[in-house]
């Protein structure tokens, strides 16, 4: 009985570790986001993030793309766009808006190559490019399913921390997703992120 107990044991360890690996690799499949790290603190990182290019669509926070609005982003890098051009699928999905707000602004990052080239307008109704502006921003990481509660608890972690280090925050902010659906929840990358006041670079940096 307890060499079974310990064989059982080790394969739920074996399992645990493969699921971990399997979602860590899918993850890198993809290009992602580039920022650099200014400041760490457990989980709460101040990052300086460069413009970045995003195709943008309306969605509802809870709906987790199933209002459509992950679709119509989808068929945007799938071609529906003027050049009829495929677009590589990159990490975070940003949703930017308010946490209390019921819609946000739901946005796939367009890899850098894209962007560079020039970003083919979209064919679909609903869908917009848009440049999100680089700048300093403080950022939570968690895992779970991204919902609006969810979000809203960890926004207001991060911006009790923001507090306590005497630094400005934007009033809105943004969630970031790294990961599939399917990815389960425990594994999955989440992110609060709050612009900070350029007003307070000298403070970060001495």
């Amino acid at each position: 009985m307890k060499r079974r107990m310990i064989i059982l044991t080790a394969m739920v360890g074996l399992i645990g570790v493969g699921v971990t690996t399997w979602a860590m690799a899918a993850r890198a499949m993809y290009e992602s986001a580039e920022y650099k790290v200014l400041e760490a603190d457990g989980k709460i990182e101040i990052r300086q993030y460069p413009d970045l290019m995003l195709v943008s669509t309306r969605s509802e926070m809870d709906s987790q793309g199933r209002d459509g609005s992950f679709m119509r982003l989808f068929q945007y890098i799938s071609g529906a766009n003027e050049d009829k051009q495929k677009i590589a699928m990159t990490t975070p999905v940003f949703m930017e808006g308010k946490t209390s707000d019921a819609e946000v602004s739901m946005g796939f990052v367009l890899p850098k190559e894209v962007a560079a080239n020039g970003v083919p307008d979209p064919q679909g109704a609903g869908v917009t490019i848009r440049k999100r502006e680089g700048g300093r921003f403080a950022v939570i990481r968690f895992a779970g399913r991204l919902d609006k509660k969810l979000a809203k608890e960890q926004e207001a972690t991060l911006r009790q921390w923001i507090k306590a280090r005497g630094l400005k925050g934007a009033t809105t902010s943004e969630a970031a997703g790294y990961d599939p659906p399917f990815t389960p929840q425990r594994l999955r990358r989440n992110e609060v992120l709050i612009r900070l006041d350029d007003a307070d670079q000298t403070q970060t940096e001495s």
